[in-house]
């Protein structure tokens, strides 16, 4: 496995480098026979009509792993809000995944995420162990997505 999330702490400070996993097209089989049952960070996209990923859902995975999280998110039949559920059967849905044992680490970092794309309303707090929170990013697909 080449992907995961490293830390560098400096004081109040820390630098987060998390290396995402391959994009890959949600296929039910495919998750189950690709995606490790672990605890992680993922992100969820759909394709719209222009061929531009839109985010869907970044989140994170204790119980049952990242395999069972992505699988049920991405199944339409296992869906009941009708917003997302009408999106997962219409169009190509996308994922992207990292994974980590350490609940503060994940907090943290999906929280740095759900601050950059959604500043009006992260929905979550971090850990609340660094005053400052820094991050880089690298993945072997170069994505490109809108809000």
């Amino acid at each position: 496995m080449d992907y995961g999330i490293t830390a560098q702490e400096k004081g109040q400070d820390v630098h987060y480098f998390v290396k995402w996993s391959s994009l890959a097209k949600a296929d039910r089989w495919e998750i189950n026979a690709k995606v490790p049952s672990v605890a992680g960070i993922y992100e969820i996209y759909w394709m719209d009509d222009h061929n531009h990923l839109r985010m869907l859902s970044v989140g994170q995975t204790h119980y049952g792993g990242l395999r069972s999280e992505l699988r049920r998110l991405t199944d339409p039949e296992l869906i009941t809000d009708e917003k997302a559920k009408k999106i997962l059967e219409d169009e190509e849905i996308w994922y992207r995944y990292v994974p980590s044992n350490s609940s503060p680490v994940m907090a943290d970092v999906v929280w740095y995420f759900m601050k950059t794309y959604f500043p009006e309303n992260p929905g979550v707090e971090h850990s609340g162990r660094y005053e400052n929170i820094f991050m880089n990013e690298s993945a072997p697909d170069k994505l490109i997505w809108v809000p």
